[in-house]
């Protein structure tokens, strides 16, 4: 699993032009899935990401989570992560997970989420059209990779 964490001031995604769910100071979370992830992903990438102190304190260090500042989090699937660009200039989504192994990982992440941060949680909807609109403070973007814990 591949994750993009933006720490946002503010965050929304509008659904197939039609609904939108919105977060205000908190973490834009866009979660790539390959074939290769399992629940142990989820496990490590949740339990990392939970803690993970990118949020500033009082004296203006990056020093607090999203639990510390009791944040929002908005969640959105983005197969895109997993473009390779080895071959020609169009991209191939062939590390990507299918749909049917994707959708209950992604379901997963974001309940496992939930249920570590105790925090409001809204996501976007795996396969639709989304358009997301952020405000990155910082700007602070961190990409974690489940199968490269650096």
């Amino acid at each position: 699993m591949k994750a993009v964490l933006q720490r946002v001031s503010r965050a929304t995604v509008t659904i197939d032009r039609n609904e939108t769910r919105s977060i205000g100071p908190g973490l834009l979370i866009l979660l790539g899935i390959s074939h290769e992830d399992t629940k142990e992903d989820i496990h490590w990438l949740t339990g990392k990401i939970s803690g993970m102190r990118i949020f500033t304190d009082p004296d203006g260090k990056m020093n607090l989570s999203v639990q510390d500042i009791k944040g929002e989090i908005l969640v959105v699937s983005q197969f895109t992560l997993f473009a390779s660009t080895k071959k020609g200039n169009r991209p191939s989504f062939n590390k990507a997970a299918p749909p049917e192994l994707a959708i209950p990982l992604y379901n997963d992440f974001v309940s496992e989420l939930r249920k570590n941060t105790g925090l409001h949680t809204e996501t976007g909807e795996f396969g639709a059209y989304m358009e997301v609109q952020l405000c990155n403070d910082g700007p602070v973007t961190i990409l974690i990779d489940s199968k490269n814990r650096e």
